[in-house]
């Protein structure tokens, strides 16, 4: 059947089949590029002004002073409290864990069942079947089976990284919650780093920093795309075809 009297329905499903198998055409012969700023919650929660609380009032009201406890004064705590300020989340990950498990399992059981005497009823039955049957015989089974597994997790992970957080949103119960994204690119290749999660103010140290295993909900992604990244992702048809096939 040549192009010009296949069905359209059929030519759009192929021509979308071909630019699903090959990577963005809007990326091909140049870098990948950068995430917008504007698009993000960090941008949005930059440009949204909270509504002051009264701590926050009294602090203004002594501003001039120099024993002031704001936050902008000589002697002031400098770290991120509010909606909008920025701390950072430092990530070291260096995590190790061997798990072994063996099973075995048997069993063996036999049974047998017989009626040789029981009022002569037996001795009557037995005449009357064929090929020397007899009941006396009874049933008589005998089964064993066994089991043997055995399985093994061997995990090393290593991460060690630092990214400027903003703090999105603060909760009524003055946990805050925080979102970091860092976009790093060499030649053709863009390096993603996300992070986001829930803290505490107090968990915050006084250089402004907090770990990550003092966030709550904590996600992390460290990947990247572009040219080398493509490459070592399957084709989506290839991708489609292992999980449907049953084979």
């Amino acid at each position: 059947m040549s192009l010009r009297f296949m069905p359209r329905w059929i030519f759009c499903a192929i021509c979308a089949g071909i630019v699903a198998g090959c990577s963005p055409l809007d990326e091909v012969g140049r870098a990948p590029a950068f995430t917008p700023p504007q698009e993000s919650t960090e941008h949005a929660a930059l440009y949204r002004v909270p509504l002051p609380d009264r701590a926050e009032a009294r602090r203004n009201v002594d501003h001039a002073s120099l024993w002031s406890a704001s936050q902008r004064s000589l002697l002031g705590d400098r770290r991120a409290g509010r909606q909008g300020d920025i701390l950072t989340v430092v990530i070291e990950i260096n995590d190790s864990a061997e798990i072994s498990n063996n099973t075995s399992r048997g069993r063996t059981g036999s049974n047998s069942v017989g009626i040789p005497q029981f009022f002569g009823i037996p001795q009557t039955i037995d005449r009357r079947l064929p090929g020397g049957l007899n009941v006396a015989s009874g049933i008589e089974t005998n089964n064993a089976s066994s089991f043997n597994g055995s399985g093994s997790v061997r995990r090393n992970e290593k991460l060690t990284l630092r990214v400027a957080s903003t703090v999105v949103e603060k909760l009524p119960n003055g946990v805050m919650q925080i979102e970091g994204r860092q976009e790093v690119r060499v030649n053709h290749e863009l390096r993603e780093l996300l992070v986001t999660g829930y803290v505490r103010p107090e968990d915050i140290s006084r250089q402004n920093e907090i770990t990550y295993d003092k966030i709550a909900g904590a996600r992390i992604s460290y990947g990247g795309r572009g040219i080398i990244s493509t490459v070592q992702q399957p084709r989506y048809g290839e991708q489609i075809t292992d999980i449907l096939s049953p084979f």
